[in-house]
């Protein structure tokens, strides 16, 4: 996903954009023609005050637009909004750190960025939180809404420039009147909350369940000739009893952010086909390994791909990842095929690198990545 500056000469897709689509939480849900002709033409979307942006995502579509004002400031704010047919993906946040990125870089060297929305606007104020946002005003009464003839209460959030370049959020110290109150500690901000279900084309992809256990106990057993060849956990037939145990860690793991297991259902059926996730995680950059195994039941759809595909551009939006990996043996064709179908590229092999399924031979490795 990347941020393009919208210029002049797409007057009409700005303003198709911005009348097209609803704005239920913003002052004029429902904008005319007329109102966008005017803002325009007064500088309200270009100036030496504003600058706009489209927000594409990876196939080159215009899923938003974002305006960052206040440009002579050392304090900018921005107005992001993301089309209709296109929120719930992750690309609000993933827009936000864009924008943040951008302010921060600027020569004039931003002291922060800040950003307001409406109490109960969940999805915004979700976004924030995610991209690095700290709440710092809750202010009453102070959001009025002409659709609805009402008031609403607004919230204020920021982030600063230290806490963009050293990748933290420092909680705000609320009860400022008890000066030896002990502040909270720092959060890379990596390790905020992020969905632990989402969606590809065919797919339900969702972190694990100790419930789960019998459907994986399934598909190990009806998979477990293909897996042996490359997967060590792998050797040993496992009772119900050991992957419900193993489950048991993945959960742990999931809730500690120390490795991140994701289980695959079709959408259709709600058949488990499958495990994938993000492995060998560097919160610190951040960087993360995508692993994965197929049912065989359910092999040659190309259901993998399609969930290595969401898998990357979830670690690049909600995680703000600068690197994903695939790892595997250099005869692993099929895990090969997906990293080269995806655009990977194959950064070097890896001599005896690592053993075989079996433990009985070293084995090299190829080591596939994607940057932003």
């Amino acid at each position: 996903m990347r941020l393009t500056e919208w210029t002049m000469e797409e007057q009409e897709q700005l303003i198709h954009f911005m009348t097209t689509n609803t704005w239920p939480f913003h002052g004029n849900s429902n904008p005319a023609r007329e109102i966008i002709e005017k803002a325009i033409e007064e500088g309200g979307y270009e100036s030496d005050e504003v600058k706009t942006f489209w927000v594409q995502n990876e196939k080159q579509e215009k899923v938003g637009i974002v305006k960052v004002f206040d440009l002579q400031d050392e304090i900018p704010v921005f107005d992001l909004r993301i089309a209709e047919s296109y929120r719930g993906h992750g690309y609000g946040p993933a827009a936000l750190k864009e924008v943040t990125e951008y302010v921060f870089k600027l020569p004039e060297k931003k002291i922060r960025v800040e950003g307001h929305t409406r109490q109960d606007n969940f999805a915004m104020r979700k976004t924030f939180e995610r991209a690095g946002f700290v709440k710092e005003g809750h202010h009453r009464k102070a959001w009025f809404s002409p659709r609805e003839n009402s008031y609403y209460d607004a919230i204020t959030y920021g982030i600063t420039r230290d806490d963009f370049i050293d990748g933290i959020t420092t909680p705000l110290l609320w009860d400022d009147q008890q000066g030896n109150e002990q502040v909270e500690a720092k959060t890379h901000t990596a390790m905020l909350t992020f969905p632990d279900l989402f969606e590809s084309k065919r797919l339900i992809i969702c972190a694990p369940k100790v419930e789960d256990a019998p459907l994986v106990w399934e598909s190990l057993k009806i998979s477990s000739k293909a897996l042996k060849q490359w997967m060590p956990w792998a050797q040993n037939d496992q009772k119900i009893e050991e992957v419900t145990e193993n489950l048991r860690q993945a959960v742990a793991d999931f809730t500690t952010r120390k490795d991140l297991r994701l289980h695959l259902f079709l959408k259709d059926t709600g058949e488990f086909i499958g495990s994938s996730g993000f492995h060998r995680i560097n919160w610190a950059i951040p960087k993360v390994e995508i692993g994965y195994w197929l049912d065989s039941r359910f092999e040659g759809k190309g259901y993998m791909t399609e969930a290595a595909e969401r898998l990357t551009e979830f670690a690049f939006e909600e995680f703000g990842a600068r690197r994903v990996e695939i790892r595997c043996d250099t005869d692993n064709v099929r895990s090969r095929a997906i990293a080269e179908r995806l655009n990977f590229t194959l950064e070097g092999i890896l001599k005896q690198d690592s053993l075989s399924g079996d433990g009985k031979y070293v084995r090299d490795t190829c080591v596939y990545a994607k940057i932003k």
